[in-house]
């Protein structure tokens, strides 16, 4: 049994590294190397370099290491968009065991093309890097992949002749398929904002895909899917929807990139920018922490607009230039809203006013006295739980709620 990974074949203007994968597998079966699984690995998001998703791939096999490294080199020769100045491909082929560590950094962290040469040179594998070599650090990574919590998707691709023209995929099948199947499978469509999510916008292979919490579910809701006729199709196993690439955080010891669980209290209202775009602060009690929810976060932001000073929060998002991007918050507690107002005279119906500090409330009018201010409770909007971006704005890496909480975010932070 061997692992091959590969990385860094697409580029903004095409390509797709699950679909070179994807072909890579039915090769590979040709030439007689049997594939045990296909994974679909999802790093750190906040990679300057990366493309939209992040995404490596890494094929589990048996059969001969040599072959299959050899038809991994030639896909990628013959399929990644190498010309573009941002593709710059890995190919690993490893037998032995490779430290999950570097998986776990990638995902949460930075790892250097120098860290995933020494590893690999270490361990015997077999590799090659084209252009700047970049992509051998997510190659590395999807081959030293462990999934504590896993997900699949069926990736859905299109025939060649079709790439970058429009897709036909049929919009009422697609939340037909949403209704039968949620919340076992999750993100194929917008509820909420009447959008399909599961179609690409780019010109890749992709046509459309499908996540969820087990083969069977996701096959359910493709087989309701009805789009143009597909040229292929794989089932990935992945990290997608777990909420891997989060780690808990501390006011003020933040790293810049890396995605955060953090606590502490509301200290400002809410302000709403040009643009729609909403900030909350919230503090430890010594340094305050701009959290943002942008535009594209639509009715999330009504959420975080509800929050008063001394509501307690927990935020998740990536930490970047001095402030958290909100992928989801819990609200520990937000207590009613308590108004006190003078009591009104009951002997001449008028509202009394401050008779002065401690000497509670006077009748202008006919001199009546009172000491009981009258005392309302206003519910709030907003109540205790946990909270999410919609569909359309989500992260593949991050957890919906549908899939409930991780264990460990449960528990509020320690004071």
């Amino acid at each position: 049994m061997f692992c091959i990974g590969i990385d860094d074949t697409d580029s903004p203007r095409g390509m797709c590294t699950t679909y070179l994968g994807a072909v890579l597998l039915r090769r590979l079966k040709r030439a007689g190397v049997r594939v045990h699984e296909a994974r679909l690995v999802r790093l750190n998001p906040n990679v300057p370099e990366k493309t939209r998703g992040n995404a490596a791939v890494c094929l589990v096999a048996e059969g001969s290491r040599r072959i299959a490294f050899r038809l991994a080199c030639e896909a990628v020769e013959e399929l990644a968009d190498l010309s573009h100045e941002r593709t710059h491909p890995g190919v690993v082929v490893s037998d032995g065991p490779l430290s999950p560590d570097f998986y776990t950094r990638a995902v949460q962290s930075f790892c250097t093309l120098d860290e995933a040469l020494a590893l690999l040179a270490g361990s015997g594998a077999l590799f090659r890097g084209y252009k700047e070599k970049r992509g051998l650090i997510g190659a590395t990574a999807a081959v030293c992949s462990r999934f504590d919590d896993a997900t699949y998707e069926v990736l859905v691709y299109r025939s060649a002749d079709r790439f970058g023209t429009p897709r036909s995929v049929d919009r009422q099948s697609l939340f037909d398929a949403d209704r039968e199947t949620f919340p076992h499978t999750w993100d194929t469509v917008d509820r909420g904002n009447d959008l399909v999510v599961c179609v690409p916008h780019t010109p890749d292979p992709v046509l459309f895909g499908i996540r969820g919490e087990r083969p069977g579910w996701i096959a359910l809701a493709r087989e309701r899917v009805i789009s143009e006729r597909p040229a292929c199709e794989q089932v990935w196993v992945t990290n997608q929807g777990t909420d891997a690439h989060i780690v808990p955080g501390t006011i003020g010891s933040l790293a810049e990139g890396h995605s955060y669980l953090v606590g502490g209290t509301v200290c400002a209202p809410p302000q709403t920018f040009l643009g729609g775009h909403v900030c909350l602060t919230i503090t430890d009690g010594t340094t305050a922490l701009p959290c943002m929810a942008y535009e594209p976060t639509r009715g999330f932001r009504d959420v975080v607009r509800s929050l008063l000073p001394g509501d307690v929060v927990r935020v998740c998002g990536s930490y970047k230039r001095g402030s958290i991007n909100l992928e989801k918050l819990a609200v520990d507690s937000a207590p009613p809203i308590t108004l006190t107002r003078p009591p009104v005279c009951e002997r001449c119906g008028k509202r009394m006013t401050s008779a002065g500090k401690d000497k509670g409330y006077k009748c202008r009018r006919c001199g009546g006295r009172s000491d009981r201010p009258i005392r309302a409770i206003l519910p709030r909007t907003v109540s205790p739980g946990w909270y999410e971006v919609p569909p359309s704005a989500r992260r593949h890496l991050a957890r919906p709620l549908c899939r409930g909480v991780r264990e460990d975010f449960l528990r509020p932070p320690s004071p």
